[in-house]
């Protein structure tokens, strides 16, 4: 079976049972995600489904709100042959395009290691000849302070080479999270339903995260501002905790997108250039934003940033904001809701040229 059949319907057998849309939808439904990930991992490892379907189908907004979707992602970031392998590849290009001095610095790490290695390999036999004495004996503290001086290298050098495989994993991780906050999917004022990646370069997100009291008073504040953070490109998008359980279930189709939500761009994994938008559909979708969308799939959304605030050390479920640049990637973020002053001061106007260069 191709993969472009799986992308399609997504059929393949599991335990004795057809891994189909019908299927995947009754075991989340029952509450039996993990049967929905094993399935999902037999089509990632026999059948060559990419990962990026996962990420991007919306018939699977449900199944990305479960605890399981989260470790199928780890998964796949963690990558290998089994799984998710052309996921992580991709995530390398991003990294390597944000991080482009990662590979020159480890080539170093790795020759000046080897360099002190072999100058402490011919070092030890002149130590024990200095320790040993003699009259052609080489100074023992000059010796000592060579082989000091080359395994101090050696271990400054491999501390450096690991710490930055663990900043790599660190930001891989980052941009897995982003990848998947990307899909996330609203509804603008003219009830068209978009994902975040295709409000890139053309607004700046706000998410307010927290009860409906504490969200509502964040919005009923953010209208007295309202021309200058229009001014910034700000949309404010809320999440009301608790929203996700009650949203009701949409109705399911086979998988696809949609022919209520907005044409769908690709995602990671795929082809990139298909990314970029013509000027006039830009300018047709920048007209239909507002100051403030709805979230669709609430619950997919309560889980992104609940991931969120475990990786920033803040506890699940209080009361947060999270700011984002043009380009999509977080721009920073905070407990409570946002001053809105100090956030019209920080954020430059639209067509200020700190903005130019934020896209």
């Amino acid at each position: 079976m191709s993969s472009k059949f799986f992308q399609i319907s997504l059929r393949c057998t599991f335990q004795g049972e057809e891994c189909s849309a019908s299927n995947l939808q009754a075991f989340w439904n029952l509450g039996e995600g993990k049967k929905a990930a094993d399935c999902l991992r037999t089509a990632l490892r026999e059948y060559n489904l990419k990962f990026g379907t996962i990420l991007n189908d919306p018939d699977l907004a449900s199944f990305r709100a479960l605890p399981e979707f989260k470790e199928l992602q780890e998964e796949a970031r963690l990558g290998g042959e089994d799984i998710g392998y052309s996921f992580r590849r991709d995530l390398k290009l991003i990294s390597e395009v944000q991080a482009p001095f990662r590979g020159v610095r480890r080539f170093f790490y790795v020759a000046f290691s080897a360099a002190a290695g072999i100058s402490l390999f011919f070092t030890i036999p002149r130590l024990l000849r200095a320790i040993n004495g003699g009259d052609d004996a080489p100074d023992v503290w000059e010796t000592v302070g060579n082989a000091a001086i080359n395994l101090g290298g050696i271990i400054v050098l491999s501390a450096l080479f690991f710490w930055d495989n663990k900043r790599e994993e660190e930001q891989l991780e980052q941009i897995s999270q982003n990848e998947t906050l990307s899909r996330l999917p609203l509804r603008l004022s003219t009830n068209r339903v978009v994902e975040l990646v295709q409000l890139r370069d053309t607004v700046r997100p706000v998410i307010l995260a927290g009860k409906k009291e504490t969200v509502s008073l964040a919005i009923q504040k953010a209208e007295r501002f309202r021309t200058e953070l229009l001014r910034r490109g700000v949309l404010l998008v809320p999440v009301i905790w608790g929203e996700g359980s009650k949203a009701p279930q949409m109705d399911k189709k086979g998988f696809g997108t949609s022919s209520k939500a907005a044409a769908s761009l690709p995602s990671i994994g795929e082809d990139f250039e298909k990314r970029a938008q013509s000027i006039t559909a830009k300018s047709k979708l920048k007209a239909e934003v507002r100051f403030r969308a709805e979230v669709v799939s609430p619950a997919e959304w309560e889980r992104w940033i609940k991931d969120q605030q475990i990786s920033e050390g803040v506890t699940p479920g209080e009361d947060v904001y999270i700011i984002l640049r043009l380009d999509g990637r977080v721009r920073r973020s905070g407990k409570g809701m946002p001053d809105w002053q100090q956030i019209v001061k920080e954020l430059p106007p639209m067509e200020a040229l700190l903005s130019k260069l934020e896209r």
